[in-house]
């Protein structure tokens, strides 16, 4: 048979554990909490209080189970408190976590709302009768009844099986309010409920069967002391020996439990759980274990106190040590996870050594994104916003994962403000994920991140979704920059060989025509008496020469368009539609707000310049390509100014489309993207929008910031 000594130091062993953890556990649902609610402080209070039964617990176990004393009677009292309340407490945390008081219509509520008062009223009646009646006696009787197998049989059944009936109801109602909760109000709430249910059925049921053999040794120890057929010493063993199962069990459910808080946040209130909490809660169980395992064996060992002071301070010190390494680990790991992120694109050199735009690769970094740090199956990087035309097309993850998505655009709505860190999708929709997370930066949305469902199950922790925002918004501005820088260089570049061929062309001209000529009319001009013959001539070669000049004069680029500096920028539009454009289309709309017809007159000259470009070119497209090979097709042109913290042009004409076979004439597509650089450089932003067969959308956008700060 097992040996006493034994039984206490596994018993003060698993006492101190379940105190680790259960203190560790509380302390941090309440300190974590996002706003400590009645439901925090009930589920912080409750596995405190679990932590001082197993204080109490561990004091009894350490004097043994003969010593009888005033503080032995203090803690056996002591411990009757939260053997009473915690039933209840695990009970009302279920109930609070499965939305019983979210909602009062719902099954779950008008279910179980005739049990929760019954078990309140059982509750504070076991506690009354604790208090005032003594519903235990003290330690000290109890054992000398025990010893001398005189215990009172006719009052004790009662009063003590009606304790387990009273468990093993709070269990079961507990288990059903996990197999049928209400609704949640929580965003990834039905996501982390169903992974973090079978953990809390797990320990509910551990509990039922905690309550059940508790049930069981009392029914023992009721029916064994009656008829006298055991001595009080083999009691105490299999009392002893029950009491190591029943707390091994109930550390079980303890580890099991805290796996759930740990990786869902079901107590914090918290939106998504944090991957460094886990890893945190990974070392408390650790250092539990071997704590209670060392220090229990120093309390039971006949040594001098020094010693297990000494034993337990080095013990403390090698956890910490491994502590220390394994934070150090963990943060080399995530240097390596985002060093792709940080690596050089070699974007200068490409700038100045290669003719077209350099090309950064974001694939790379998106995909390390995905695998490595987030660990998710399926993922989507969508540019929206006055950004998407310079960060090029959506990146998807897996390689060769691109799917066909319907307007992203419609997912702005979902985020009135960078506050909002994500929202559920419909995976049918949106090639697979399940959520979206906005990307912002100074000048508003830019993009979405899609995520799908992790590879290894669970949810996002909350680490790992400001990653994800932090990267995507960085490789969307990386894109924008280097297109932009691209482009201005291909400008420039382009700029510069066009003043190297006028200035050619120039020299050529004056060299091989105007001088010759010049110096012939000057020759005539110094003949003597032979002037008046040459006269003729020498006008006319002077009337060469002031036509070639002016020739070279106008070829020359222009500072700015002229109409647009005599008629402003929605004159000059109109201009244009009118002179130019204005048999191609078959109905023209002009929607002026007049709020905008001032902001658009007092315009800088080189912003409305950029401007009036930039809408000409969206006009000559529509006009263009609106009706692709169908030269009968109806073609309507729509151009609506509007002011909305800035100015606004609209162009939307009611053709092809974008996808559309082209034209005869089809351009190459450059003008559009030029021009979009252009508005970028003066702080405004070219998007397009297209449904094939329906519309082409051009949207000109200047903030009120960029748009007046010459």
């Amino acid at each position: 048979m097992i040996g006493e000594p034994f039984l206490i130091w596994a018993g003060i062993a698993v006492s101190l554990f379940n105190t680790i953890l259960l203190c560790w556990l509380g302390l941090t649902v309440l300190l974590n909490a996002e706003r400590r609610t009645w439901g925090i402080w009930l589920a912080g209070g409750g596995l405190l209080m679990g932590a001082a039964f197993f204080i109490s617990h561990a004091a009894l176990l350490a004097y043994g189970f003969n010593v009888v004393n005033w503080e032995v009677n203090f803690w056996w009292q002591v411990a009757w408190v939260p053997v009473i309340v915690l039933p209840f407490a695990w009970y009302v945390i279920m109930l609070w976590y499965a939305g019983f008081w979210d909602d009062r219509q719902t099954p779950l509520h008008r279910r179980q709302r005739p049990w929760l008062l019954s078990i309140l009223v059982l509750t504070l009646g076991m506690l009354g009768v604790l208090l005032w009646v003594n519903l235990f006696p003290l330690y000290g009787v109890l054992i000398h009844q025990f010893a001398a197998g005189v215990l009172p049989i006719g009052n004790i059944p009662l009063r003590v099986l009606a304790y387990p009936a009273y468990i093993l109801l709070c269990i079961i109602l507990s288990l059903d309010a996990l197999r049928r909760p209400g609704p949640t109000g929580r965003v990834m709430g039905d996501q982390a409920r169903r992974l973090a249910r079978p953990w809390l059925v797990a320990t509910s049921a551990l509990l039922l069967l905690v309550s059940l053999l508790v049930t069981g040794v009392l029914l023992w120890i009721v029916l064994n002391t009656a008829t006298l057929y055991i001595v009080y010493s083999e009691m105490a063993v299999v009392i002893a020996a029950s009491d190591v199962v029943i707390c091994l069990l109930i550390s079980l459910a303890v580890v099991l439990l805290g796996q759930a808080i740990v990786s869902y946040e079901i107590f914090t209130g918290k939106a998504l759980p944090r991957r460094g909490l886990a890893r945190h809660w990974h070392s408390a169980v650790l250092v539990a274990a071997g704590y209670s395992l060392v220090v229990a064996g120093t309390a039971t060992l006949p040594i001098r106190p020094i010693y297990s002071l000494l034993l337990a301070t080095v013990l403390m010190t090698l956890f910490y040590a491994l502590f220390s390494w394994r934070s150090y680990a963990e943060r080399e790991r995530y240097m390596d996870q985002l060093r792709p992120f940080v690596a050089s694109q070699r974007l200068y050199e490409s700038l100045l050594t290669r003719a077209t735009p350099p090309a950064i690769d974001a694939t790379t970094p998106f995909h390390a994104l995905c695998a490595d740090v987030l660990g998710a199956r399926r993922a989507y990087l969508v540019p929206l916003g006055p950004l998407s035309s310079l960060a090029g097309p959506m990146l998807a993850y897996p390689p060769g994962a691109d799917a066909v998505l319907p307007a992203a655009a419609g997912l702005a709505a979902q985020f009135p403000s960078p506050d909002t860190m994500y929202a559920p999708v419909d995976p049918a929709r949106y090639g697979g994920a399940l959520w979206a997370v906005p990307l912002w930066s100074e000048r508003g949305l830019i993009g979405v991140l899609l995520l799908g469902e992790k590879s290894a199950g669970g949810v996002y922790t909350q680490e790992e979704i400001e990653i994800a925002r932090a990267s995507g918004e960085r490789l969307i501005d990386t894109q924008a920059s280097a297109e932009i820088a691209g482009r201005l260089m291909v400008l420039q570049r382009r700029r510069l060989a066009e003043s190297q061929v006028l200035d050619r062309r120039a020299r050529r001209a004056l060299h091989d025509d105007v001088l010759p000529r010049l110096h012939t009319a000057i020759l005539n001009l110094s003949s003597g008496p032979q002037i008046g013959e040459a006269l003729p001539d020498t006008l006319r070669l002077l009337a060469e020469v002031h036509r070639q000049i002016s020739n070279l004069l106008r070829e020359m680029p222009t500072g700015s368009a002229p109409e647009v500096t005599h008629l402003g920028l929605i004159g000059a539009l109109q201009q244009t539609l009118r002179d130019e454009l204005g048999a191609a289309f078959d109905a023209v709309t002009w929607e002026i707000a007049p709020e905008a017809a001032q902001a658009a007159e007092a315009m800088p000259a080189l912003t409305a310049e950029v401007l009036f470009y930039a809408a000409r070119e969206a006009i000559r497209n529509a006009a263009r390509h609106g009706r692709a090979a169908d030269l009968a097709r109806p073609l309507r042109l729509r151009i609506a100014v509007e002011w909305r913290d800035g100015l606004e042009i609209l162009i939307e004409d009611d053709g092809v489309g974008l996808g559309a076979p082209p034209a005869a004439n089809g351009g190459s597509g450059q003008g559009l993207a030029l021009h979009g650089t252009m508005m970028a450089v003066v702080g405004g932003a070219l998007a397009t929008e297209s449904v094939p067969g329906r519309y082409t959308r051009v949207l000109l956008t200047l903030p009120q910031t960029a748009a007046w700060a010459a």
